[in-house]
């Protein structure tokens, strides 16, 4: 141990007798000295323009992954500048013939490799002070500074610079030129970046291959995980590269046969491989979220649906060549099984399977144009090949349509989740900006097949509402559209189509029922069937409209409701305050000059902007969500009503009434002449029966009935939750109509779902530091720190050249 340490302190008092390790050094401290002070000056900047609005200032400083952080900054440096350190450990040693000297030292090529590699620790540890330095200013600067994430970002960075260290040392064992060391060292560091992508068609080397891959490991520890598997992968390829080292030095001083050589190469290599392959199992691995928000975990809520998922779990996902939305190849297998490895974390024994086939219509008129006069065969094979990937990795359907069906699926990217009792589940992919499931969903699917979840029956007698229809007043889209994120069947619901003429026992199955601005009276039968429904206790959403609010107004009845007679209508000077404020509320500015009469409404005054009213902020979390959107004091949010009726309490039938939503306007009222709100401007008129006011346009009913907990809600706009509200976008208005679906479902459903993904919000949201200080920390750490370095370096050599 002695010969080591001191063939490290030479090693280190080597490198700083040299020009290269100074240069390098200084470049260090520049490089990020520059990228945390200028972050560090913008927020200090913004937050006193602002007057605050900053958040989760660690993340953004350090470990943030979209560019600005240090930590991933830092990685990409030390790949470029380890090359240049490390060329010269061994290869110099060569060049000037000094090796010869170490071997008839009584030393071992043991103790030349691990002198080395400690001298370089140690220069690191040098380099690594410096990023401390920032760490502890932050910390002082910064309330509520993430300590544990930010100093596990630095430990992964540290062990990544201990493993460069080992194959710049093995490197420079290869040559006696150092820049041939170095660009070895370079191009080995890049094909253990890519390397996960290499091979992953083939099973058997596909977990080899992604476990050699370095480029993710120094991320887990930069997000604030600590993970036993990355940090072993980092002690055995250190290792590994170690023992290269040491058995290059030992050939050169013993002479074996080049198989005897091959060999022990080989079993070093076969050793570290099966321990990677050994630490790499779900079921060994350990986990340390650093981070305050536990980002890195999953909730609560999804940890409490694995728990219950009691036996096996296999995920099959089936991935059809010609898939549309989204598609993985053969080679990014791993990669794919990576999103479910939160899930893996609190349940190993999950089983993941891959199915690669290849099915389209070969009658479709895309078809026919984009294959002509070919086979469904021939197509795959020219699919292929313009994906780049082996058509013999997959399968025609027929090979797979006995264990799945995938017609509803329209043969798309899906997995099918599957306990070993038998029930199972669709995973879906989407048809948006981020494609895959996130973990709202994947919990929602895994809730489905672990206990009984709301059924949600939508009744279509008498040209109601339905989930079934395309147009723009039904439901589909927000319930059953499986490439919609946010639809209640991708939340974990199971949805029906309801008609009472047809089975009027399903009734007796749901969980809630929603009855949409039905166009014709119901007949007795089907009252009677309805008031049994109510009477059991079980959960209702009634959604009238102002022309055909009388249909419902037997159900009414029972609830002591009424909807107000008229349509809703914002008040002028509302209209008129909203063109004069600007574009925020009711669109663009009016032209300079315009006068009051000149002003052209954007909008009919029919449309009805509604908030979350006090009462309601309470009632969930996400009508607290809610709330906070249409009561945010700039940009507010509005739940849109084109057309709405104001409701009323008109007798007390035992229930608990509580307003959900009220309109914007105070000065509103339900007119009752006008009927062309596009050409004609409604006036109050009080002797007509229209009277001004707040009104509430949304009620929730709470009452203990028959052993249950009975909830309602009453809604004056059926538009509301439609699709084509929903997708609607007007200049100037911002809609929170997608919201208000969940927020109804989640009370309905007593908060079963969806499922609360929600976090702790971040608390290191404030800085102590202003725009000038941070301006003068950034003069000195940026120039006057590497200044200082170059001087005491110049100093350094100097003195040595003298000597």
């Amino acid at each position: 141990m002695r010969a080591i340490y001191k063939i490290a302190r030479l090693e280190l008092s080597n490198l700083f007798y040299s020009p290269i390790a100074w240069l390098v050094l200084i470049l260090f401290v520049f490089m990020t000295a520059m990228n945390f002070t200028d972050v560090l000056w913008g927020y200090a900047r913004s937050q006193e323009f602002r007057g605050g609005g900053l958040s989760d200032l660690s993340r953004t400083l350090f470990f943030d992954m979209t560019g600005r952080g240090l930590w991933p900054k830092v990685t990409n440096l030390l790949y470029m500048i380890m090359p240049l350190l490390t060329m010269g450990l061994i290869s110099q040693e060569f060049s000037r013939g000094s090796i010869k000297l170490l071997f008839v030292a009584p030393i071992t090529s043991r103790h030349i490799v691990l002198g080395k590699f400690l001298g370089m620790l140690m220069y690191g540890v040098v380099m690594f002070v410096v990023l401390l330095v920032y760490v502890v200013l932050a910390g002082c600067w910064i309330e509520s500074f993430d300590w544990a994430a930010v100093l596990t970002g630095l430990l992964g960075l540290y062990l990544l610079f201990a493993t460069y260290a080992a194959i710049g040392l093995f490197m420079s064992t290869l040559t006696s030129y150092p820049i041939v060391a170095a660009i070895y060292m370079l191009a080995l560091l890049t094909f253990l970046r890519f390397v996960s992508g290499l091979w992953q068609e083939y099973t058997f080397v596909r977990e080899i291959t992604y476990w050699l891959a370095l480029d993710r490991r120094a991320g887990t520890f930069i997000n604030g995980m600590i993970c036993s598997e990355d940090f072993l992968y980092f002690v055995i390829m250190t290792t590994m590269f170690l023992g290269f080292a040491v058995l290059k030095l030992q050939f050169i001083r013993e002479r074996r046969s080049l198989l005897s050589k091959v060999g022990r190469f080989l079993g070093v290599f076969v050793i570290a491989m099966l321990l990677g392959y050994v630490t790499s199992r779900p079921m060994l691995r350990l986990y340390y979220d650093s981070t305050h928000t536990k980002s890195n975990t999953l909730t609560q809520a999804s940890q409490d649906i694995v728990s219950k998922l009691g036996g096996g779990l296999k995920i099959t996902t089936y991935v059809n060549l010609f898939g549309s939305v989204y598609n993985i190849t053969p080679a990014k297998v791993m990669t794919d099984i990576a999103r479910y490895n939160s899930y893996i974390r609190f349940k190993p024994e999950i089983e993941m399977d891959y199915v690669f086939y290849y099915y389209t219509d070969t009658t479709d008129g895309y078809f026919q144009q984009r294959f002509p006069h070919k086979t469904l065969k021939e197509a795959a094979k020219e699919m292929a090949k313009f994906q780049g990937v082996n058509v013999n990795k997959y399968v025609p359907l027929s090979k797979i349509d006995t264990e799945v069906d995938l017609r509803d699926e329209a043969y798309r990217f899906v997995a099918l989740l599957e306990r070993e009792s038998g029930e199972k589940t669709f995973l879906r992919v989407f048809q948006d900006a981020q494609r895959v499931p996130f973990e709202t969903e994947i919990s929602a699917a895994l809730k489905r097949i672990t206990m009984k979840l709301p059924t949600v029956g939508f009744l279509s007698d008498h040209r109601a509402r339905t989930i079934t229809g395309d147009r723009n007043r039904d439901y589909s889209y927000m319930v059953s559209e499986k490439l919609f994120r946010t639809a209640l069947i991708n939340q974990g619901f199971e949805v029906a189509d309801v008609k009472l003429s047809r089975d009027p026992r399903l009734l007796d199955h749901l969980d809630i029922l929603v009855i949409a601005e039905p166009m014709e009276p119901f007949t007795d039968t089907e009252l009677d069937m309805l008031f049994r429904y109510m009477e059991s206790g079980k959960n209702l959403i009634l959604a009238g409209k102002p022309k055909t609010n009388g249909y419902l107004k037997p159900l009414m009845d029972r609830l002591g409701l009424a909807f107000e007679a008229g349509i809703l209508v914002q008040g002028q000077d509302q209209v008129e305050k909203g063109r004069a404020d600007g574009p925020s509320v009711r669109g663009s500015l009016p032209s300079p000059g315009s006068t009051k009469q000149e002003v052209e409404r954007e909008y009919p005054v029919s449309l009805y902007l509604c908030k979350v009213t006090d009462e309601a902020k309470d009632l969930s979390r996400l009508w607290s969500v809610l709330y906070r959107q249409t009561r945010a004091p700039e940009w507010p949010y509005a739940i849109v009503m084109p057309g709405a009726s104001a409701i009323n309490q008109v007798e007390d039938k035992g229930f608990q009434v509580t307003p959900l939503l009220i309109g914007g306007d105070p000065t509103g009222w339900n007119e009752l002449e006008t009927i062309d709100f596009i050409n004609e401007i409604p006036q109050l008129s009080t002797q007509a029966g229209e009277r001004s006011g707040v009104k509430t346009t949304m009620m929730a009913l709470e009452r203990e009935q028959a052993g249950k907990q009975q909830r309602v809600v009453v809604i004056g706009d059926a538009d509301a939750f439609s699709m084509g509200e929903v997708m609607a976008n007007r200049r100037g208005i911002l809609s929170a109509n997608g919201g208000l679906i969940m927020s109804m479902f989640e009370w309905l459903s007593y908060g079963e779902l969806p499922i609360d993904t929600s976090r702790p919000n971040p608390i290191d949201n404030t800085m102590t530091i202003g725009a000038e200080g941070a301006e003068s920390v950034k003069t000195i750490l940026q120039w006057i720190l590497p200044a200082l370095i170059l001087l005491g370096g110049v100093l350094l050599l100097i003195r040595r050249k003298g000597k």
